[in-house]
């Protein structure tokens, strides 16, 4: 049996909640790093669980790297059309593998 370890972050947010995060994908983009994300599932109730995606953007403050909303309409739009892209495509291959 396989078993998985998720890549979970820690995040912030701008009211200083913190709240797990796994990592679900990553890619560079136009010289951009960008990271696609859900909710860490914390507790037995995972099936009721938010799984939104959440899609974070790599930059420097103070020389150091920070995940950040993206603040721009269309840059979002064509990142998260990218993972999504993407998703379905593993998708269709997991479909294909049974």
């Amino acid at each position: 049996m396989n078993e998985y370890t998720p890549e979970l972050y820690e995040l912030v947010d701008s009211e200083g909640h913190k709240k797990n995060f796994e990592l679900v994908d990553a890619v560079e983009l136009d010289g951009e790093q960008y990271y696609a994300m859900i909710p860490a599932i914390e507790d037995d109730d995972y099936l009721n669980a938010d799984c939104d995606l959440v899609i974070l953007k790599s930059v420097y403050e103070d020389e150091e790297e920070v995940l950040a909303s993206i603040d721009d309409e269309d840059e979002y739009d064509r990142v998260s059309a990218f993972f999504l892209e993407r998703m379905e495509d593993a998708m269709a291959e997991m479909e294909c593998e049974d």
